[in-house]
Parts: C-alpha cells; sequence; structure tokens
C-alpha cells in the first residue's frame, strides 16, 4: 500500500480531562519541531488522534524519529480514503494481497462516524467475507493472524492501518513544568533526567567541573549525555560551574569524612542559585537509596536540608542493574563508562560519612564563610545549549 499518513495514537493525555487539549497541542508541537527537517509535513488533530500528512515522504524514517518523542503510545502507517463501502473493500483488498509471507489475517473496524450505514461488527464480517472471495490461500484467525487490517471511519474521512510501531509513551515534554538536571557524566544521572523527561519535565541541566582536576574530555562527555537526552524532548541548556575552588577549599577546611556531605549541600546551594534565575521548578538527581555513602537516607535527610526546592528522584526504588540496562537502551551507557573523571570521583574521601549529622554539618560549615565562593562560581557559570547529536556548542554566558 502506498501510505500517504501515519496515525499518532495517545493513550495517559486521553484522561486528562479538561487539560487534554494542552496536552494535544504540546504533543503536536514537538512531533512538528521534530519532523521540521522533512519538508511538506503536516501535523493534524482530530477526536482521539493525531494524524501526520507525508506528503510524499517514506513513513519509516519519520516514525523513527518520532518513537523518542514522549506522549505518543504508538503509530500506524495509514492510508486515507473516502468513507465509502467500495473504497474501503478495493484499498483492504489491497493492504492483504501486497502484504508478504500472510496466510492468515483479522480485519478490525471501528466505526466512528455513527453517520456510516454499516456498524463496526457488520463491516468486520462484509470486509472479512469479501477478501476470503477475492483470493485464496488465506484464513481468518482472530486470535494471532499474521496480518491485522485496522479500519478507522471517523468524521472526516476513513483511515485504514496493517501494523503498529509502539511509542515512547509518557507525557509530552514541557507539560510537566522545568527542572534542573544535576548531570555527573556517570550513568544514574542521564537515567534519572530521561525519566523525568518522559513525565513532561522539560529539562536544564548543571555540571559542576573541577579543572584542572577534570579534563575537558569529562566536560565533552556530559555535552554528548546531553545531545542524546534532547533527543527525547527538545533542547538542553546545561550550566557549567566552575568549582575547583570550593572542592579544595572544602577538602582543606573541612573534616574529610564530611566533606562529601558538605559538597553536595554547596552543589544543591548554587543549583537553588540557577533555579531562581532560569525560573526552574525543581531539580532532579541520579539518587538511587543505599547505592553510596551521600544517597543513605542520612545523608540525604542532611544535604536536604540546604534548599526548599523540591528534588525529583526518579531512580530513588531501583538497583544498579535496572539503571544500567535503561542507560543501554536510551544510549547513553557507553558515553557515561568513557574513563573521564568528573568532580565527585576526583575528591573522594576515604571514610565518607553515611550518617552525616545535620548539627554537626553545620557546626562545621559555621567555621567557613563559603557564601563569596559560591557567589563567585555562580557568577563563573557558563552555559551552552545542546540541541542533539549533530548539534554545535553554541556557549554564552551572560545570563547571570
Amino acid at each position: 500500500m502506498k501510505y500517504n499518513h501515519i496515525m499518532v495514537r495517545y493513550s495517559e493525555i486521553a484522561l486528562k480531562g479538561g487539560n487534554r487539549k494542552m496536552f494535544i497541542l504540546k504533543l503536536q508541537d514537538n512531533i512538528r519541531d521534530r519532523l521540521k527537517s522533512f519538508p511538506g509535513i503536516k501535523v493534524q488533530r482530530t477526536q482521539g488522534r493525531l494524524f501526520i500528512f507525508l506528503n510524499g515522504h517514506d513513513p519509516e524514517p519519520i516514525m523513527n524519529k518520532c518513537q523518542t518523542i514522549f506522549g505518543i503510545h504508538s503509530m500506524s502507517p495509514a492510508v486515507k480514503l473516502e468513507s465509502n463501502l467500495e473504497t474501503i473493500k478495493q484499498t483492504a483488498l489491497e493492504a492483504l494481497v501486497s502484504a508478504s509471507e500472510v496466510e492468515t489475517f483479522k480485519v478490525v473496524v471501528k466505526r466512528i462516524d455513527k453517520t456510516f450505514p454499516h456498524r463496526s461488527q457488520e463491516m468486520n464480517q462484509i470486509l472479512g467475507g469479501y477478501l476470503l472471495k477475492q483470493t485464496e490461500g488465506y484464513t481468518v484467525d482472530v486470535h494471532r493472524p499474521d496480518l491485522e487490517i485496522r479500519v478507522e471511519i471517523r468524521n472526516e474521512a476513513t483511515y485504514m492501518t496493517s501494523y503498529v510501531v509502539q511509542g515512547a509513551k509518557g507525557l509530552p515534554a514541557g507539560t510537566s513544568g522545568k527542572s534542573l538536571l544535576l548531570l555527573s557524566g556517570g550513568i544514574d544521572s542521564p537515567v534519572a533526567g530521561y525519566l523525568a523527561m518522559k513525565r513532561g519535565v522539560q529539562l536544564e541541566a548543571i555540571h559542576f567541573h573541577s579543572p584542572p582536576f577534570t579534563s575537558d574530555r569529562a566536560k565533552q562527555k556530559v555535552f554528548d549525555l546531553a545531545d542524546v537526552l534532547s533527543e527525547y524532548g527538545t533542547k538542553v541548556k546545561i550550566h557549567v560551574v566552575p568549582f575547583t575552588k570550593i572542592q579544595q577549599t572544602i577538602f582543606r577546611e573541612m573534616p574529610e569524612n564530611y566533606a562529601m556531605t558538605i559538597m553536595r549541600r554547596i552543589m544543591l546551594r548554587i543549583s537553588e542559585q540557577v533555579c531562581r534565575n532560569q525560573d526552574i521548578l525543581s531539580m532532579i538527581t541520579g539518587e538511587s537509596l543505599g547505592q553510596v555513602a551521600s544517597q543513605t537516607m542520612h545523608s540525604m535527610n542532611t544535604i536536604n536540608e540546604v534548599t526548599n526546592y523540591p528534588i525529583l528522584r526518579p531512580l530513588v526504588a531501583m538497583d544498579k542493574h535496572d539503571i544500567i540496562e535503561i542507560s543501554r537502551t536510551i544510549g547513553t551507557y557507553d558515553i557515561s563508562i568513557r574513563p573521564y573523571e568528573d568532580c565527585c570521583t576526583v575528591f573522594v574521601p576515604k571514610s565518607p560519612k553515611t550518617r552525616p549529622r545535620r548539627d554537626k554539618t553545620l557546626q562545621f560549615e559555621s567555621q567557613y564563610d563559603f557564601s563569596s565562593l559560591i557567589d563567585e562560581a555562580v557568577e563563573g557559570i557558563e552555559t551552552v545549549i545542546r540541541t542533539g547529536r549533530d548539534s554545535n556548542t553554541d556557549e554564552f554566558t551572560d545570563l547571570f
């Protein structure tokens, strides 16, 4: 069959009641943005569906692009035709005989246009009987058919499809507000960002860079991770914080076993300032409960004390194996395991406190005024926008 449309189905959006239109419009915009390299493509809304008009393009590369768009449950290449019984019969016959390696088939008709003279079940029988009479060697299998011919008779036209491609599901990126991802360059934080985006979050990222202890290749690794994440949503803005002075001061002035806890608290203080400056509503971390010393319940309680911003932890109940599997699936694993150290791995105390106390931490912090170092770090932030694997670095530093 010569497909002229792609039928886009969405599931969770259908449950959004009075807010449904906002979610659908955002999904429509996201699809248009992702497909802007295909000239003549149009994305049209209709009751319960979105349709992508192909304008002569092959549907396969377009569906491949759409598979990373959150909010899409599934897609099918479709033929749009008049809601005329003879036309529907002929197109169904074409779909059957043009399919390869098919011995059994099934017809599934959905009649949305109630003015069409034949009901759904009646149409199943009409089309099934017609196909059997017009062909030889095929049988009907309603349970496990080789080919399922789906027909939707809608108010504006009839659409026929013959296979389904699964989408990324979730909610359209940008429908749940903006959040700041603490992106280290390891395996966990990109997965946390991906899962947050799946719930409609628009990402910005912050990375703490400590040259010369961490290299430019470590920074490039983070940019590459952001490129991958941007393919699941929109562009990702990264705020790169010069962190060397702060880390050196912490490890010089603070007790070694509390250094990690205090470093994390200062990271949150800086992140909170970025959130405030960029109108961001929350933060995201790649923390998984019990994975390392900074991710115990006591550590989280003490580190969280410095901010009132919500901290989203999509990985909190996941084990490492599950996180690695997701990172492989979304394409971040091979980048994350590049052997370039980040600021969290070059300054590691021998025995970090796994049960830090708030009062002790406050007492240690009160012995040194970090405020000027924090202000200096915020003023020195380099901001970079990443728009995909083929993007060029776009740097600007005057946002603060």
